[in-house]
């Protein structure tokens, strides 16, 4: 009898600039069944993004309809604008396949998610200090002052979340937070509720 085959919904959120950008990229470039989720949007398309890849487009009504449809794990609607959403069928065929998907996320969305899909697995990356997160910020040198000031803020804020999720790494080095990253995949497969498949035929007296 094998192990679990479904794949493992990992919900990533954290501060801007803790780098949960290049820890998930990382983690797909060593393991090819890992799969970032692709969201659906009622933006344009812009030059070079490809339908099914960087997102699936679709129109306001077609989005709106999906949502009476229940078709979302998580939307939201931008400054009265624009929709986003995280379409439930392509994770859950992703998930049927065997791979993993990635869903890189504000806490807010990541708690959606997991109201939504209880089984999502929700690892919040965090920063060696809020200090050292400042240090990064300004070293990218893209923002002002006054805008690193509210990072600042916003990534104390979202801190508070820690105590809701399933993990917390901190990226102190980018080799650890990967491979830590790799040891809650590899223990979650292994885990009681991925494997009810399993433990089901044994107690039912089913032979493999």
């Amino acid at each position: 009898m094998k192990q679990a085959t479904t794949g493992l919904l990992l919900v990533v959120s954290g501060p801007a600039g803790v780098g949960k950008g290049t820890i998930n990229a990382e983690l797909m470039k060593r393991h090819p069944e890992v799969r970032m989720s692709v969201s659906a949007t009622t933006r344009a398309p812009r030059p070079g993004e490809v339908e099914g890849v960087h997102y699936f487009f679709k129109t306001p009504e077609e989005f709106r309809r999906m949502i009476d449809e229940d078709a979302f794990l998580e939307y939201m609607h931008v400054f009265g604008m624009n929709y986003y959403g995280t379409p439930r069928a392509y994770v859950t065929e992703q998930l049927a396949l065997g791979n993993h998907v990635i869903l890189e996320i504000d806490v807010n969305g990541a708690r959606k998610v997991k109201q939504s899909f209880p089984e999502a697995i929700r690892i919040f990356i965090a920063p060696p200090s809020l200090a050292e997160l400042r240090a990064r910020l300004e070293g990218r040198g893209t923002e002002t002052p006054e805008q690193i000031e509210r990072r600042t803020q916003e990534a104390y804020a979202e801190l508070k979340d820690m105590p809701n999720c399933d993990y917390v790494i901190v990226n102190d080095d980018l080799e650890t937070a990967v491979r830590e990253l790799e040891a809650i995949v590899a223990a979650e497969r292994c885990s009681v509720p991925h494997n009810t498949e399993v433990i089901n035929n044994f107690l039912g007296g089913i032979e493999s």
